[in-house]
């Protein structure tokens, strides 16, 4: 390369520069070099995995914010990020500074020689790194993309989750839930405990497990979470095989089967999770673009960064458990390759209105695509198409009213613009509902 570049953002774009954040390749052996010449494929600490289609990211900040609850010293991977990239680094709760990450970054450059690496293959080195100058005692990492190939299994997890199994890029990990098992599965490591958070998993998950000698922790059975007496409560199985149990907790923010797998986890790598720490810790952990609430005026914002038909529909079901009195408009804008029908089907029954804006990049689904996708069902809403997310922000604005209800969803490129939107304007338009 030429200059060396000296500030984040310098570093992103040349980073984009060579190998744009769109396109995926999978495999570990580029990566996995450059980890071991720097010393990083393993940590001193204690490393828990996580995978899955949905749900990741809710059970590593629950596992990372009752850890530190508890006192510990802890850092965070996840992808993708909102609005910053340094949200994708945490320690000790904090995002990175661009300092840190700048570091990294000339780091890996100076070590990977020749070797080519991505754009996400940086991020998680750069992450690795981090955690290693900070001497912590867990690391929490958030599987990117599939598990078998993906960066973050270049570290071997002390255990490892995969919270469920659903279609999504079926052009990398394969076309139905058994294939995808198969590459989700690709995290488990022999000895190591395998917990899974789906209901029904398919079976190349549990016989993976099996082959491998990872003791497999499944919800329903060595796990569950329900309401007793109008108060939250999870039981669990500890490392030696004893019986769990924490009643009279209040509903956590997060979906319930996610926390149920994250304490698990937690409960598996040594730390049983108590009442007393639950009610105390997890009311207040919550994560950014997860059914989060906004006030845009007088009417509800809802933000959610479902992104394929089994989150879009479980946030459909939400939406609508908790119904508003007034309309409800749906902002929705999603990447070419997910499946649109399904998701749009999910919505249209709570739909008085729909705006699609343009995403950047050109793995962004036109919004003529995504009115085709939407069909023209009798009684159907409008849908209108916005040049961005921040000008169909500002039509809705000129037509919510009082009781309305607005919705935004459909990728992490949607709703992160919306939140940058909804900051910058928040003294006018009200705070978090």
């Amino acid at each position: 390369m030429g200059a060396v570049p000296q500030s984040l953002a310098e570093w992103l774009a040349c980073l984009e520069g060579r190998h744009p954040v769109s396109e995926i390749v999978l495999g570990l052996e580029r990566v996995s070099t450059v980890a071991a010449r720097m010393g990083l494929r393993r940590p001193q600490a204690t490393v828990i995995t996580v995978g899955g289609t949905n749900g990741k990211g809710s059970c590593v900040a629950v596992i990372e914010g009752l850890l530190l609850a508890l006192g510990k010293r802890v850092g965070a991977y996840t992808s993708p990020h909102l609005c910053r990239y340094n949200e994708r680094v945490r320690v000790q709760g904090s995002e990175a500074t661009d300092a840190a990450i700048c570091d990294a970054f000339a780091a890996i450059e100076q070590a990977r020689g020749e070797i080519p690496l991505t754009y996400f293959e940086f991020g998680t080195l750069a992450a690795l790194e981090i955690f290693r100058r900070e001497a912590l005692d867990w690391i929490v990492l958030e599987v990117g993309l599939g598990g078998r190939l993906d960066a973050v299994n270049i570290v071997d997890a002390d255990v490892a989750v995969v919270t469920g199994i659903q279609i999504d890029h079926t052009e990398w990990l394969g076309p139905d839930r058994e294939s995808i098992g198969r590459e989700k599965a690709g995290i488990f490591r022999t000895g190591h405990p395998a917990v899974c958070g789906d209901r029904a998993p398919p079976a190349s998950l549990r016989t993976a497990a099996r082959t491998l000698g990872a003791p497999w922790y499944g919800i329903g059975q060595e796990f569950d979470c329900g309401h007793d007496a109008g108060a939250w409560c999870w039981r669990g199985t500890a490392r030696d095989g004893r019986s769990l149990r924490c009643d009279g907790i209040a509903a956590p923010r997060l979906l319930e089967e996610n926390v149920s797998c994250a304490l698990q986890a937690l409960a598996l790598a040594g730390i049983e999770p108590d009442a007393q720490l639950l009610r105390r810790a997890l009311p207040a952990i919550e994560l950014p673009g997860r059914f989060e609430r906004r006030r845009l005026g007088a009417s509800e914002c809802v933000l959610d960064v479902a992104h394929n038909p089994a989150g879009i529909a479980r946030l459909a079901a939400r939406l609508a458990a908790e119904p508003v009195p007034g309309r409800t408009v749906v902002l929705f804008a999603a990447m070419r390759d997910k499946d649109l029908a399904p998701m749009l089907a999910a919505l249209a029954p709570l739909a008085h209105e729909w705006l699609f804006p343009a995403l950047p990049g050109e793995r962004a689904a036109h919004p003529a695509d995504v009115i085709e996708a939407l069909g023209d069902a009798p009684g159907q809403a409008r849908g209108r198409c916005c040049d961005s997310v921040a000008a169909a922000l500002e039509q809705a604005v000129t037509t919510l009213r009082a009781g309305d209800r607005l919705v935004v969803c459909g990728s992490f490129h949607t709703v992160g613009p919306a939140l940058e939107w909804l900051d910058e304007r928040g003294g006018e338009l009200g705070e978090t509902a």
